[in-house]
């Protein structure tokens, strides 16, 4: 009999079957790759926004469109995905393979990662190839890195307990709401400080607009709040508990 594979070998080869399904959901890639793409070459280009009172319109949108790609990687895709696979069984059985229940989450949250530097990457080379962005002399690179991995926890956690506490179809609807909320009060396409009192200061504490706002500092020439990394990071633990607590594998 042979022994099963090394944790890490195992979490690695379920994670690759983890992209291999995620490039099968036209929908889902739709969500991730498409809408922020648009959006980026949409109003970063065209005069559809007032212009920022400091620097170009794509380095107020890119730190938005960046947040809104690891959202809808995390709570969207993740979520909605993982829903389905509970509710068709998927979830019972690998949770009793050797695999565990750890390798499983830590393979889901690997294919995440991987979804999220690529576009990271592809955002990043189109706003400088088409729209003239250039990182500015103050871009914090472990910055940008330390929120993308907290931002990455905080909606990977919600989107795994969404998929844990709520039935397939609530979920799809709940997803698909929030990221509607998000376009519209995550700063992602209206900055925070624009919004009206007292609504600007409640979405500050949020989870999007915190993930916008880390992002934008971290990018120096995006703006951004100091305690957004913080407000971030709380959120962060919030999420991963909520998860943990509410996640059913059946």
């Amino acid at each position: 009999m042979s022994r099963p594979a090394p944790f890490a070998r195992a979490v690695i080869a379920q994670a690759v079957v983890e992209l291999r399904l995620t490039t099968r959901r036209g929908e889902n890639l739709l969500a991730m790759i498409g809408i922020p793409v648009a959006l980026l070459l949409l109003f970063g280009s065209a005069e559809v926004q007032p212009a920022p009172a400091t620097g170009s319109r794509v380095e107020a949108l890119l730190p938005g469109i960046l947040a809104l790609a690891i959202i809808a990687t995390g709570s969207v895709n993740l979520g909605i995905a993982t829903a389905y696979e509970r509710s068709y069984g998927v979830l019972k059985r690998l949770g009793g393979s050797p695999l565990g229940r750890p390798g499983l989450i830590a393979a889901k949250i690997l294919a995440v990662l991987v979804i999220e530097l690529i576009l990271v990457v592809v955002l990043t080379t189109l706003a400088t190839v088409a729209l003239g962005w250039r990182p500015s002399d103050s871009t914090a690179w472990p910055l940008l890195v330390a929120s993308i991995g907290l931002g990455t926890a905080t909606f990977a956690a919600f989107g795994l307990a969404m998929a844990g506490a709520l039935r397939a179809e609530a979920t799809l609807l709940l997803a698909n709401v929030s990221f509607l909320l998000v376009l519209a009060f995550g700063g992602v396409l209206i900055p925070v400080a624009d919004l009206p009192e007292p609504m600007n200061q409640l979405a500050a504490l949020l989870p999007p607009a915190a993930l916008t706002e880390a992002l934008g500092l971290a990018l120096g020439n995006g703006g951004g709040a100091p305690q957004a990394v913080l407000v971030l990071a709380i959120w962060a633990v919030i999420a991963v508990t909520l998860a943990i607590r509410t996640f059913r594998w059946d």
